[in-house]
């Protein structure tokens, strides 16, 4: 699936949020969309890539934004943020949500 097919909430929802933060995470979401199905695996393998980089160590984190990590608090909030946004995206019934 690609990112052009994901409803409006969840654009907005993960990767403007991830967006706001640094154009390296949005990649991270963005490429992401492209081993799912359909939008609740995406939002699945979204919320698990966000606790996993919560996990991450300063050294991975250095690898995963390509030598340049944003402020870790950042991140977190930023990861949290997203984590948030996907729980209140499941509340929405599919056909409520919003496509282009």
């Amino acid at each position: 699936m690609d990112t052009d097919n994901l409803s409006r909430e969840t654009y907005k929802g993960v990767l403007i949020e991830a967006e706001k933060l640094t154009h390296d995470l949005t990649i991270h979401f963005g490429v992401l969309s492209a081993d799912c199905d359909n939008e609740p695996e995406y939002l699945n393998k979204a919320e698990e890539l966000a606790r996993e980089i919560m996990q991450l160590e300063d050294w991975e984190l250095e690898d995963l934004f390509w030598g340049e990590p944003p402020d870790k608090k950042k991140l977190n909030l930023t990861l949290q943020k997203i984590i948030s946004n996907i729980e209140n995206i499941r509340k929405i019934p599919i056909n409520k949500r919003h496509y282009d």
